[in-house]
């Protein structure tokens, strides 16, 4: 009885401790991201659609760009983005390139949808730190990478500056993220 009493309180503070851990931000530098390796290179999100939050929409109806354009995050990234108006250390943002059709249908004229025809992934990894300074997919605060469906396995962007930050200037005063389209960030 005597040894109940004492691992209870013990059992309660390792319960506490435990979920105090869970609540922190993706931005220990132990745990900076599970998609980094140790040189920066960024690998691609295997099943974002089921572990990560939808954050919203984009789509684009001519180009080599268009179709819908899916966006997802952490749920921890939004919760932080919720408090903070910031992106934390660590955030990824992936977005997702659909082809699309359009066609009629009782909802109207000229509805498009998306369908199987995946064009290409960007990944986006939030570096406030500089971690990687010397791989040339870093800089801006940001890791960038985009990724094909024929070869998931590598990043296509070998120089950010290059292949990746002439979409994102628009958005430069922005942390370089269009967030209009993602309501979800706000409270």
């Amino acid at each position: 009885m005597k040894l109940n009493k004492i691992l209870n309180p013990v059992r309660s503070c390792a319960l506490v401790a435990m979920c105090s851990l869970a609540a922190l931000p993706i931005s220990a530098d132990e745990a900076f991201s599970p998609y980094v390796s140790e040189s920066g290179d960024i690998s691609f999100p295997e099943d974002f659609r089921l572990s990560m939050t939808h954050m919203g929409s984009w789509f684009v109806p001519d180009g080599g760009a268009s179709g819908f354009h899916d966006v997802y995050t952490e749920r921890a990234t939004v919760e932080a983005f919720r408090e903070t108006g910031k992106f934390p250390d660590g955030a990824t943002v992936v977005k997702e390139l659909r082809a699309h059709e359009s066609g009629s249908y009782t909802t109207g004229q000229g509805v498009s949808h998306s369908t199987e025809g995946l064009k290409q992934w960007f990944v986006m990894i939030k570096d406030s730190k500089g971690r990687f300074a010397d791989n040339g997919v870093w800089g801006d605060g940001w890791g960038w990478a985009l990724f094909k469906p024929d070869s998931q396995g590598a990043n296509a962007a070998a120089d950010y500056k290059a292949d990746c930050l002439s979409c994102h200037i628009p958005a430069k005063d922005n942390d370089w993220i269009y967030t209009e389209a993602y309501p979800i960030l706000n409270k």
